[in-house]
């Protein structure tokens, strides 16, 4: 399972968790499940092998309870440190930027695809502050985030147009750990409150 380089994530919104489902594209096959809890203070969240909960696969956990560039520790079956992933707070001001790493290897940088839909989206933002909530639509913005070690690919999230948050995550380095990449997919939808 975890040779695959593709996967379909969809986000299920229910009142105390998000839940996140990851199936194969093609067949539909669900490969992971996973929660994350909405009101805790300290950001946390399991990945399973399925909705029915019989085999943790892993899962991530913020080293502080309250941090804007709080890093996040993944870890695997049994507890066992995989990697890390901690927003550029500063980076981010333009466009979102996370840092990914994993063992010895230099960090992933990933960053929203397009500049302009970044910029949109903080636009929308601020008018969200300004407008009642209750008379602006959802953001309307698809973005995407490529992450790159080196000048190569690592890990592309790409969000799908459409009312549920659904996207394809493609995993472009062989040597990427799977429930590294499924959590920081993740990371992108949850921990920046879209």
């Amino acid at each position: 399972m975890w040779q695959l380089n593709e996967f379909l994530m969809t986000q299920k919104i229910t009142p105390l968790v998000y839940r996140y489902v990851f199936t194969l594209p093609e067949s539909g096959e669900v490969v992971a499940f996973a929660e994350q809890k909405r009101f805790a203070l300290q950001e946390e969240l399991t990945l399973w092998t399925g909705e029915d909960r019989s085999r943790e696969l892993g899962g991530f956990k913020a080293r502080e309870a309250i941090d804007l560039g709080a890093t996040y520790d993944v870890t695997g079956h049994g507890g066992d440190l995989i990697g890390s992933f901690r927003k550029d707070f500063k980076a981010s001001f333009l466009r979102s930027t996370w840092h990914l790493t994993q063992g010895d290897q230099a960090a992933a940088v990933g960053k929203e695809r397009r500049v302009s839909v970044a910029l949109a989206r903080r636009v929308w933002d601020l008018a969200d502050l300004v407008v009642p909530v209750i008379t602006l639509p959802p953001v309307p913005f698809v973005y995407h985030f490529d992450f790159v070690r080196d000048g190569q690919p690592v890990l592309a999230v790409e969000r799908k147009w459409g009312i549920r948050d659904r996207y394809i995550i493609r995993v472009q380095d062989p040597g990427l750990d799977r429930t590294l990449a499924l959590c920081m997919a993740v990371g992108l939808d949850a921990l920046q409150g879209r």
